[in-house]
Order: C-alpha cells, then sequence, then structure tokens
C-alpha cells in the first residue's frame, strides 16, 4: 500500500532548488507529517528535503552539454525510476527541467504515481506538440506565467495559475545607497552586477565574456564597482580563478540577492529566471546567452517567440536588451552598460517598463497555492 505521506520531488537546477525548498515549506504548514525525498540542492536539503542526487550535478542547457553529463544524469534517472517502481511514493512533483522530468513521469504513470507539474516547461516558446504528452502524463500542470494556463486549458490539461514565487521571495527593504554599504561598497561609485548563471557549462561560455566586458567597463569608468551573487550549484573557486587572473576586483556573495541587485545601477545577467528577480527589484540590466553552435541552430529552427529573457517575455516587449550568441561580445555588452551608466532618461525609461513585469506575475502566494494541490493530490485534509 503507498504511503500518502511519501512524495517524490524533482528540481535540476538552482532556481527549482529555491522553489523546491519554499514549496516544501508551505506543504508542512498544512500536512506536518509528509516527507520529501529526490533531486535538489542546498535549499531544498535545509527545507528537509532527503536529496538522493544533488541539483549541481544536474543544471546543464543544451543538447551538447547534456551529451557531456549523460553519465550523471542517466545514472539518477535510474535511481528514481527504482523507486518509482519498487517502492512508489504517493505523489510525484516535477519542478521546470522538461527533458529528464518528462520521461520520469512516463514512468511514474506506469507505476500508478500521481504526478504534479510545477513550473511549466516552455513548450509555449518551442516544440508545442509535447502539450499531448503532458496531458498524458501529468494529473495537474501548476503554472507561474498568468498565459500559461488559457495554453494548457485549449489542450485538456488540467492547470492552476498559482502566481509567480518570485513575487513572494523578491523583498527589497532598503535603497540603493543602504544596500550598497550593507555590502561594504562606496554609494557614491558606480555599482555593476555581473551575474553568470548557476550552470558550470554557463561559466564556460559566459565568464570569461562577463570578466571582458566588466575589464572594458573599468577602463571606461576607473571608479566602477563589481558585485556578484554566487549560485548555490557553484563554488567560489569555480569563478575566482577567472577575476584573479584579470585583475578584476570583484565583491561576491551567496547571501541577500535582491539587495544586492538593488545597490547596481546596472546589470550583465545571463538568461534565465534571474532576469525575472532583477526586474522585479527593478534595475535595468543586459541579458546575454550563448550556446554551442550546434544546439544554437537546433533551437533557432524551434524556437517560436521573438524574445528569450523571462522578463521580456513575460512584459510582451523587449525592454531590455538581448545579446545572443554572436553578439554576446564584451563590446556590445560594455557598450549597452555603458549607455544605461551615462544616460538618465535611457535607464529611466527601461526602469519604468520593468515596473509593469511585477502587476504581470500575479499577487502572490505561489507555494502556499501549490501546496494546497499537494494536500488535494494526495487525500490529505
Amino acid at each position: 500500500m503507498t504511503d500518502s505521506r511519501r512524495i517524490m520531488i524533482v528540481a535540476g537546477e538552482a532556481s527549482g532548488d529555491i522553489y523546491g525548498a519554499d514549496l516544501v515549506s508551505e506543504s508542512r504548514k498544512l500536512a506536518a507529517n509528509l516527507s520529501f525525498f529526490g533531486i535538489g540542492g542546498a535549499r531544498m536539503r535545509e527545507a528537509g528535503v532527503e536529496t538522493l542526487v544533488d541539483s549541481a550535478d544536474m543544471a546543464v542547457v543544451g543538447l551538447v552539454e547534456v551529451l557531456k553529463h549523460f553519465d550523471v544524469i542517466a545514472a539518477a534517472f535510474t535511481t528514481l525510476r527504482k523507486i518509482l517502481r519498487s517502492n512508489p511514493p504517493a505523489l510525484l512533483i516535477l519542478i521546470d527541467y522538461p527533458g529528464f522530468n518528462l520521461r520520469l513521469a512516463k514512468v511514474a504513470k506506469k507505476n500508478g504515481v500521481k504526478v504534479l507539474y510545477y513550473i511549466s516547461p516552455q513548450i509555449w516558446a518551442w516544440r508545442q506538440g509535447r502539450v499531448k504528452k503532458i496531458a498524458r502524463l501529468v494529473d495537474h500542470m501548476a503554472v507561474i506565467l498568468p498565459f500559461e494556463a488559457p495554453f494548457y486549458e485549449r489542450a485538456g490539461v488540467p492547470v492552476s495559475f498559482v502566481g509567480h514565487p518570485m513575487v513572494d521571495m523578491v523583498a527589497v527593504s532598503m535603497t540603493r545607497d543602504e544596500a550598497a554599504v550593507t555590502l561594504g561598497l562606496d554609494p557614491d561609485r558606480q555599482i555593476v552586477g555581473l551575474f553568470p548563471g548557476s550552470r558550470h557549462n554557463e561559466l564556460e561560455r559566459l565568464l570569461p565574456v562577463i570578466v571582458g566586458s566588466a575589464l572594458l567597463l573599468k577602463q571606461r569608468f576607473p571608479g566602477i564597482q563589481f558585485l556578484m551573487p554566487l549560485a548555490s550549484t557553484l563554488r567560489a573557486d569555480d569563478i575566482s580563478p577567472q577575476l584573479t587572473e584579470a585583475g578584476l576586483d570583484v565583491t561576491m556573495t551567496r547571501e541577500r540577492i535582491h539587495d544586492l541587485i538593488r545597490a547596481c545601477d546596472a546589470v550583465i545577467s545571463v538568461s534565465g529566471t534571474v532576469t525575472l528577480e532583477i526586474a522585479l527589484v527593478g534595475t535595468p540590466m543586459v541579458i546575454i546567452y550563448r550556446l554551442s553552435p550546434l544546439t544554437y541552430q537546433l533551437a533557432k529552427r524551434l524556437v517560436k517567440v521573438p524574445n528569450i529573457g523571462l522578463c521580456n517575455i513575460v512584459a510582451g516587449e523587449t525592454v531590455v536588451k538581448e545579446l545572443i550568441q554572436d553578439e554576446a561580445t564584451p563590446q556590445m555588452i560594455a557598450e549597452e552598460i555603458g549607455t544605461i551608466l551615462t544616460d538618465a532618461d535611457y535607464g529611466s525609461a527601461i526602469r519604468q517598463k520593468l515596473a509593469t513585469v511585477r502587476s504581470k506575475l500575479g499577487c502572490g502566494g505561489a507555494s502556499a497555492n501549490v501546496a494546497r494541490l499537494i494536500t488535494e493530490l494526495t487525500g490529505h485534509p
């Protein structure tokens, strides 16, 4: 007999680790005896999840990159598949990470395990035909972007728009100068955030570009200061050697990312969930993105939306500049950041448009809303 308290949860990336931890905490407020295990990172472990596989080992993007990490990903899949077959949980919660998670959902359904998918794969952007597969495999889809709900409703998938978890998580109580002082920086000098992402393969492609951009900015603005958040999936040693070799002084921290964003006058960010965090704080940015040449050529043929940055997708227009593939050069990045720093009207226009993003992401309470779905699907009061 299946134990209604056991729940498998899979978050394959740093953002999913954050959302998963908050979801687990909210779920235990409703049903304290729930037991969570699966794939996650430091945040989920802190929340009491038994992580059989660390999400830091799973966080890759792109076809070529996935192939390089195939052995690790395949071993993780085998581990969870065995559990679904031999000792099935009451529920499988999948957080984004579609290539892996949709395969796991198929195993779950074959073994009578209900599937709750939290944070939709971006099938509305590419390979929309996958919605038919999701309709077969997923018992309920909890989406965080408002336009996703009608998309699934049309395909007959049970769906709830739960709001975006970032609305609750992004809370800034400091001014820009106060935030700068708390991080040990001089508020009278310009501050630029360097956001290299949470995946090791992102670092390989984009950290040298970000460092090159920072060096150009340092030449143009001698007093400039740099801040960098360190994702839970990365170590300082993954980044520090390149900074030291370049002679670049960067303040790094794992904590208080929203204070860090608030302290910045502009940000260089890789594409990803973090662009929404930056948008919700209201700091102008440039989004950069690079894939292996093969993966990029495949993506160009499949992607059906005009933007890659989530903040731009939610806004419905290009609010902040995106520099993709060959355009993601130190020169073009530094030029855009330089414009933000020197053209007050340009920076102000970006801030005004970023303010509209929050209004489109719901009223908050995403984790609590999903927690209620968990109790419904597992039969808890």
